[in-house]
């Protein structure tokens, strides 16, 4: 490999150690500044790893060497923090949802655009062992023609284990915009995109009480949709049923499930980059798990800010990463459209499209 992606990070919040873990062990991606708008935050980590500096916003911003930042604040600013990215001439890693709305996502890829940098977006876990084995049982037929869909995420809500869970009951937030990304990314990745929703929402609950850390028993409201029910129309005219919920204690149905003319396939939970793929033919009608077939076997959250490194050019300019702009912005629209068909009782169409992004080879790393 040639010179290392310098990479800063702005927001230390709990996702950040996943991102941490893995740039600790990708050697082609080097780590030298954190910023946090709660600079105690930036100087912890930054004391926990050698070589990392914690700077202001934007001391990190005008940083000479920083090639591209990623991303991790609240998805109400991921945004403007983007767009101040872009303006300082950085390629930008957003953690999912690319944006707040369609809108404003459609804002950060144009400013790109004119700024010839790179866009990333969350989730890098379809990058996974378990998402491209999925695939690429599919695409060797296993299953037949792939005809339905269906797609379970549900949960008591992230107050539970979440010290400050209020950014989640939002808007947003919710189970849609916090989990759905999962979802529907591996879903546009394994079976197209989607070019029509149905959708209904809820919010059984007014208040939610934090049951963990500092703030435990203190109560936070919820001013957007946590139970959310959808009908997803893929552009091949195949349907996948969704439902994302912060209201469900438990559930035994799989996160994804792709039925076809030939079978079925049980697909691991998007959320992680492994898990097992099962699969039930009538030839052999039983759950059946399959070994790993394709993906990075070892990967971890930051793999979509790796690939970035992995593709560059021979003349040192920054590659393209799997985990794409357009593929975060199809998925920003699916979520809003579900939301604003659920408050106007009418389906809704969708604009942007995208191609599944190229497929990963079976890959150790």
């Amino acid at each position: 490999m040639g010179q290392p992606l310098i990479v800063g990070i702005i927001g230390c919040g709990t996702i950040i150690g996943q991102y941490l873990e893995t740039f600790g062990r990708v050697n082609d991606v080097q780590l030298v500044a954190v910023a946090d708008l709660d600079r105690a935050r930036a100087e912890t980590v930054a004391a926990e790893h050698a070589g990392v500096e914690a700077l202001s916003v934007e001391e990190l911003l005008n940083h000479p060497l920083i090639e591209v930042v990623v991303n991790l604040t609240i998805p109400a600013a991921h945004a403007e923090v983007s767009l101040s990215i872009i303006a300082a001439g950085k390629s930008v890693y957003v953690e999912k949802p690319l944006a707040a709305t369609v809108a404003e996502g459609r804002a950060v890829l144009q400013a790109a655009s004119e700024a010839s940098v790179s866009v990333g977006c969350a989730p890098d876990t379809v990058l996974g062992g378990g998402i491209q084995s999925a695939r690429h049982s599919i695409e060797s037929g296993l299953i037949g023609e792939p005809q339905s869909a269906t797609a379970t995420m549900v949960t008591a809500g992230h107050e539970r284990w979440h010290p400050n869970p209020d950014f989640y009951y939002q808007p947003g937030g919710g189970p849609l915009m916090d989990m759905g990304p999962y979802y529907i990314t591996a879903l546009v990745t394994l079976l197209g995109p989607i070019r029509r929703v149905i959708g209904a929402a809820s919010a059984p609950r007014k208040v939610r009480t934090i049951q963990t850390g500092p703030r435990a028993g203190e109560t936070i409201p919820v001013t957007t949709p946590t139970h959310v029910s959808a009908i997803l129309e893929h552009e091949s005219g195949l349907l996948t049923t969704m439902v994302m919920s912060f209201d469900v204690s438990a559930t035994k149905a799989s996160k994804i499930e792709i039925h076809g003319s030939a079978g079925s396939l049980a697909v691991p939970d998007p959320n992680n980059f492994g898990g097992e793929v099962q699969l039930w033919t009538a030839d052999n009608p039983e759950w059946t798990s399959l070994p790993l077939s394709a993906g990075y076997v070892n990967g971890s959250r930051g793999f979509g800010v790796a690939e970035m490194a992995w593709s560059r050019a021979p003349d040192g300019a920054i590659g393209e990463t799997r985990a794409q702009g357009e593929l975060g912005l199809h998925v920003l629209e699916v979520m809003e459209g579900i939301l604003v068909s659920a408050a106007t009782r009418c389906s809704h169409q969708i604009v942007t499209t995208v191609q599944p992004p190229q497929a990963v080879r079976l890959s150790d790393r």
